[in-house]
């Protein structure tokens, strides 16, 4: 792991980092069986060693940062459920489960359902619409960003406003490398000054409209830093967890007063997936 830091620019504030609390599971059973998005090739290689190392790694780091990381228990049969992300949306003790479009991936739900009701959150809705959970979903602390295009149902998101009590903000992607909203942007800040950083080109015009309108200091991503699931970070409003080809995207943070910690996950990216995939968000 490498970080990464720049002096703040004096017009900045200071970051404030949040303890997060975060459930992951373990990539035990990874593989790349079959094919449902534009990163998945079954005929390459695939060291499920080095993935565990990998996911060890990110887990490790989020807790020298202050996270609770709690984990749940992988399953045979099941090698995308290290992408944890898509399993469910919880959002002040409220719980919309996941229904996956992917028949490959559906049994997960029900593990991760399971999960949430035995450490006691009974206010958990699972979904009629198709949804893929943090990975089409984005919570800024005020509102739900929601994505839709190639997973998540447009249907799911006022499902998702009326289950979990949000206001919800749909946005269309448009590009397949960028399936679902997580590999496109994520949340930098949360709050009533919610900050983001978002690869334009992955969204529709009107959707690109909609972000410059609510993020107008956005942090821009070029296509090198989408290219390799740039995108798909973590923050805590401090710390930044990147992959380490994410340049450019490094070097803006930094500029701007991030820390940026640098996990190479790039074997479960075989799959499509980054440190974002891995970590489901357990928002209070």
């Amino acid at each position: 792991m490498t970080v990464i830091a720049a002096e703040r620019a004096e017009t900045r504030s200071p970051k404030q980092a949040t303890p997060r609390h975060f459930l992951m599971c373990p990539p035990e059973h990874f593989a790349v069986e079959y094919s449902i998005n534009p990163w998945m090739d079954p005929s390459a290689p695939v060291d499920s060693r080095l993935a565990l190392a990998q996911w060890t790694e990110l887990k490790s780091t989020y807790e020298r940062l202050g996270h609770t990381v709690e984990v749940v228990e992988p399953q045979p049969g099941l090698p995308d459920m290290v992408f944890a992300a898509n399993s469910a949306t919880v959002i002040g003790g409220r719980v919309l489960g996941a229904k996956f479009r992917a028949p490959e991936r559906a049994a997960e739900a029900e593990h991760f359902r399971r999960w949430l009701t035995g450490r006691g959150y009974r206010d958990l809705v699972m979904p009629e619409r198709i949804n893929e959970a943090e990975g089409d979903f984005a919570w800024t602390g005020e509102f739900l960003l929601a994505g839709h295009g190639f997973r998540t149902d447009p249907a799911a998101h006022s499902e998702a406003q009326e289950v979990l009590g949000v206001p919800v903000i749909s946005l269309s992607l448009v590009d397949p490398r960028y399936y679902h909203l997580d590999t496109a942007l994520f949340v930098l800040e949360k709050g009533a000054n919610a900050q983001v950083a978002y690869y334009p080109e992955a969204f529709s015009a009107g959707s690109r409209r909609v972000l410059e309108r609510m993020f107008p200091d956005a942090v821009v991503a070029d296509a090198e830093d989408a290219a390799c699931l740039g995108l798909n970070g973590v923050s805590d409003g401090r710390n930044v967890v990147l992959p380490p080809e994410a340049a450019g995207l490094t070097r803006a943070l930094a500029e701007r007063g991030y820390e940026v910690h640098h996990v190479d996950i790039a074997e479960l990216r075989k799959s499509g997936g980054g440190p974002k995939c891995c970590t489901l968000e357990i928002h209070s």
